[in-house]
């Protein structure tokens, strides 16, 4: 779906799966320290939007969510993921309840997925899914923004900043008094920053909760009944995951960044060392230049030196080994 602000001034469109918004609108850095101080905002408006409504809603996610939201207060944001019968990540979702409907946005493109596995679930609960990306864009603002919000717009709030689930008919016109707009590629290099994995990015067929560091803010361990808990019980009680999220500064002096996909390696080891690891999302930011998010070996020494392709690379931890 693409969104009517790429008529925007500088807008160059985002490829990929956030294709459909902008990519950033002229000025990358310009665009970060923005959104850093708390104002613009984020076209976001290519992500799904999936509701759920009824008077079992809470008690019925609770049964197919890694979250505790039976009791979860009208207003209070939440994420939460599916999983596979083996633990492995299927769909992350962000959710906010209104006190009659949760409201979750998803990856672009996931949202005909998970609302068939959700239907196929529903049996004698009162519950009524809906696809509503149609209807409703996303917008971002960012913590500390005194932008205003309509009237009437429900708002995931979070300490990153707050979601807006926009009439998508009123995005033009909200888009000219939130202030400047910020691109996806900002947006992803706070994320970045902040250590947030994204799905689709930094995982794959076979990444578990624990290689990413969602225990906690999308996994609640004290909660079962949820397809793929006895992997998440064993893995916390038992095990360690096999592999490890880690946040890498990169060697500001090369001209071009590894893209995701970019096979890691010890710095020590001979050019065809063996892989002990893989960038995810790879970002140049306004403060800290080139950085990236990247899954590593959990046995990797904290201190070892890298290489990502031909890039060097030191780490930081994101989920302990």
């Amino acid at each position: 779906m693409k969104s009517p602000l790429l008529t925007l001034p500088g807008a160059v469109p985002a490829e990929g799966v956030d294709e459909g918004v902008a990519a950033h609108y002229g000025d990358l850095f310009r665009e970060q320290r923005a959104l850093a101080d708390g104002t613009g905002f984020v076209d976001l408006s290519h992500r799904g939007v999936v509701t759920v409504s009824g008077e079992d809603r809470l008690t019925w996610l609770h049964l197919l969510l890694t979250q505790h939201v039976t009791d979860l207060p009208a207003g209070e944001a939440t994420e939460a993921l599916i999983l596979s019968a083996h633990g492995h990540i299927e769909h992350a979702l962000y959710l906010v309840d209104d006190g009659t409907t949760v409201w979750a946005h998803v990856e672009p493109g996931t949202q005909e997925a998970l609302i068939a596995y959700l239907e196929s679930m529903k049996f004698f609960y009162k519950v009524e899914v809906a696809d509503r990306t149609d209807e409703f864009a996303v917008v971002h603002l960012p913590a500390g923004s005194i932008a205003e919000v309509p009237e009437g717009v429900v708002v995931r709030e979070t300490a990153y900043g707050r979601d807006l689930f926009l009439p998508r008919a009123d995005l033009e016109s909200y888009a000219g008094q939130a202030g400047p707009p910020a691109g996806l590629l900002a947006y992803e290099a706070l994320r970045v920053e902040r250590h947030r994995p994204r799905l689709g990015f930094e995982t794959d067929h076979r990444t578990i909760p624990h290689e990413l560091g969602w225990i906690g803010t999308a996994v609640h361990l004290q909660k079962g009944c949820y397809r793929g808990q006895e992997t998440v019980a064993r893995v916390q009680n038992l095990g360690k995951p096999p592999r490890r999220l880690v946040f890498l500064h990169l060697d500001g002096s090369e001209v071009h960044l590894p893209v995701a996909g970019t096979e890691i390696r010890l710095a020590d080891e001979e050019p065809d060392g063996r892989k002990i690891g893989v960038i995810t999302t790879s970002v140049r930011h306004h403060e800290l230049g080139p950085v990236a998010l990247a899954l590593v070996k959990r046995n990797v020494p904290v201190d070892a030196r890298l290489i990502a392709g031909d890039t060097a690379a030191a780490q930081e931890v994101v989920v302990e080994p």
